[in-house]
């Protein structure tokens, strides 16, 4: 009888595991395509002639891929290439590309302040004079 209750105990483990497993497996699925969403949506916020003007691919271009990017996140498991690709472009558009745009564009202050400005630069003015 102890031999049945173990058993039963082990099976019953082994579900909250592999329930707990691919819990997490969700979440990092729908991480992933908050990521490319995000990616896609500041890709089309950017004005069209600063990937030109940083010598980057077409804002089309950066869209199509981005967006299929985000499908293939969303609808692909995980344990899939696709959106081990997707994350690939995503992350070449967030390290690559989109710092070259903003800077282009003039969307590269610090602290959220726009027009550049110095690091030393205070919401008044500069520290040092």
């Amino acid at each position: 009888m102890a031999s049945t209750v173990l058993g039963q105990t082990d099976k019953a483990v082994d579900g909250v595991l592999i329930t707990g497993f691919f819990g997490v497996l969700a979440l990092l699925s729908w991480g992933l395509f908050l990521f490319a969403l995000f990616a896609f949506i500041d890709a089309a916020i950017r004005r069209e002639d600063a990937y030109r003007a940083a010598d980057k691919k077409t804002k089309p271009f950066w869209l199509i891929i981005l967006g299929l990017a985000a499908v293939v996140m969303k609808f692909f498991s995980i344990f899939s290439f696709l959106p081990v690709i997707g994350l690939i472009a995503v992350i070449v558009y967030m390290v690559d590309v989109r710092p070259a745009v903003k800077q282009v564009s003039g969307g590269g202050g610090r602290g959220g302040r726009r027009g550049g400005g110095s690091s030393s630069d205070g919401p008044y003015g500069p520290y040092n004079r």
